[in-house]
């Protein structure tokens, strides 16, 4: 994954919203990671894994996907506010999707609580962790965002 490019793509959409909003320099990392978990939410809520007393299946790969890389732009701005960057590392799937999902709320609430970059890559790495046990591949993350990202550009000029 070309991290370079997807910190230089979110730092200048955050840029551009803090100009749009006239909104200070300053980081929002509160706000940015109560905005993480909402996704986190909706995401798990389209993949609907925890949801054993249902017969309703996940919504389609692509919207699951939309909603994987909208954390994914969170996590990317909460990295440029503190002045952190993800360390690539190898990866495994979770065994189980539910558990993917725990360990990824856990994790942001440890780096909620400490904010350092150890936090911040053990919160990187689980969202990482549970977008690998989904399925998804570099290229179609990469695409994605691409493509989300034109989106929230277009938004903010519609006044989102």
């Amino acid at each position: 994954m070309n991290w370079g490019t997807l910190y230089e793509m979110q730092q200048q959409l955050d840029h551009y919203i803090e100009e749009t909003h006239n909104l200070p320099k300053a980081a929002n990392v509160k706000e940015k990671t109560l905005a993480l978990l909402v996704e986190l939410g909706e995401l798990a809520n389209e993949t609907r894994c925890f949801k054993f007393w249902s017969l309703k299946g996940p919504s389609d790969g692509e919207t699951i996907l939309e909603e994987y890389v909208d954390g994914l732009h969170f996590l990317l701005s909460i990295g440029l506010d503190l002045e952190m960057r993800y360390q690539p590392q190898p990866l495994e799937s979770y065994e189980q999707l539910t558990t993917g999902f725990l360990a990824t709320y856990a994790a942001i609430d440890a780096f909620q609580k400490s904010q350092d970059l150890t936090s911040y890559q053990t919160m990187f790495t689980s969202f990482l962790r549970l977008g690998q046990t989904l399925g998804f591949e570099e290229k179609g993350i990469m695409n994605a965002y691409y493509a989300k990202n034109e989106v929230n550009y277009q938004r903010q000029e519609e006044g989102y």
